[in-house]
């Protein structure tokens, strides 16, 4: 197998004296979605913040196409084509959908392609298309996270960075987020690191994933098999083995949250 777009390898990354992230290595492969799992506070979304540049490792290693990018700069980091969708969306809410996708694409110079491209994320997501002309901050909590992800787009990156895309929104647009970052990816060979509390929905589309847990990986596996194991089923899918008639079978229990 070729060498991973993106490496991580024992980082540890501080708040103050306190460890967010310890020793945690993880592999992304050009082409694939991987995600990491775990509950609120496990330390999912520093390890992004820690590959894009926002926050610097006290110790460990990130190599991205085999060349060192930790401590970088997050802009000199983007430029290298690694886009980060924040948690929580972060879109400029004064600006107009139609400006935040040109924020975006504030590195390029291709207007040709920009013009393409902006097409492409609108049809990928027609409410954009509808909102064009309105501020950002007008939008639903969903089509922020829409225009979100699209700007993310507009860079044309080669890895993307997507912290909770579900935080927030109901199940049907759950639905049509995660249907799109699986097209996006099919389509556009965009690679995708993936950080989820939603277990169900994030291993249904991951080639990879991984569990952690106060800081620490604890399990790794493709998308499917974690879907099979017992640990994932009761603490991340919220069911619980019983027994019944002498048989097996799982009922729903209360999930970490």
């Amino acid at each position: 197998m070729a060498e991973p777009l993106l490496q991580v390898r024992n980082l540890e990354t501080y708040y103050g004296p306190i460890v967010a992230i310890r020793g945690v290595s993880l592999d992304v492969h050009a082409g694939q979605i991987v995600t990491v799992l775990g509950a609120n506070g496990a330390g999912k979304t520093t390890i992004l913040k820690t590959i894009s540049g926002v926050m610097d490792p006290q110790k460990g290693t990130v190599l991205f196409e085999g060349r060192p990018i930790q401590k970088m700069n997050p802009d000199k980091v983007m430029r290298l084509g690694i886009s980060h969708v924040p948690e929580g969306r972060e879109v400029f809410p004064f600006l107009t959908v139609q400006e935040n996708l040109a924020m975006g694409a504030f590195i390029r110079h291709d207007r040709a392609g920009i013009a393409r491209d902006t097409d492409m994320v609108c049809d990928y997501f027609p409410r954009l298309r509808e909102r064009f002309k309105q501020p950002a901050g007008w939008l639903s909590g969903g089509e922020q996270q829409m225009l979100a992800i699209s700007r993310a787009l507009m860079a044309r990156p080669k890895v993307m960075l997507l912290d909770e895309p579900s935080l927030g929104l109901s199940p049907l647009l759950v639905k049509e987020i995660f249907e799109i970052v699986l097209r996006v990816n099919r389509e556009q060979k965009t690679t995708i690191l993936l950080v989820e509390q939603n277990a169900n929905v994030a291993l249904n589309v991951a080639d990879f994933g991984y569990v952690i847990e106060v800081g620490r990986i604890v399990m790794e596996d493709t998308g499917p098999r974690l879907l099979e194991k017992d640990d994932i089923k009761e603490f991340y899918l919220g069911l619980k083995e019983q027994s019944a008639r002498g048989g097996r079978r799982w009922k729903k229990r209360k999930t970490w949250r």
